[in-house]
């Protein structure tokens, strides 16, 4: 048994707060961009109700953009590792992005 991962371990502890910390900020700037890229794209002009229209772009542009978004993470975290690998280091799996 390695005692230098135990769950108990306060190294590891500060990482995964790290990452779950890291998760929540990727989150909250994920909502940020779609929202304003989002309603700029498919709002001219805010009222009191949607559209049909603005409701069926909002709804397109929200899913296109997280797919964009997921792949760009899921790259960028795949190189991440990669480098951390060849360096010997740690993995940054659980960043939940």
């Amino acid at each position: 048994m390695d005692l230098n991962h135990s769950s108990s371990d306060p190294k590891t502890q500060i990482m995964n707060q790290i990452r779950q910390e890291a998760a929540v900020n990727n989150a909250r700037a994920l909502i940020t961009k779609l929202n304003a890229h989002c309603f700029d794209k498919c709002i001219p002009s805010p009222g009191t109700s949607l559209s049909k229209r603005e409701e069926g772009c909002l709804s397109a542009c929200m899913e296109k953009y997280m797919g964009m978004w997921n792949t760009v993470s899921r790259v960028y975290i795949a190189q991440i590792q990669k480098t951390a690998g060849q360096a010997g280091g740690g993995s940054f799996d659980g960043l939940g992005v």
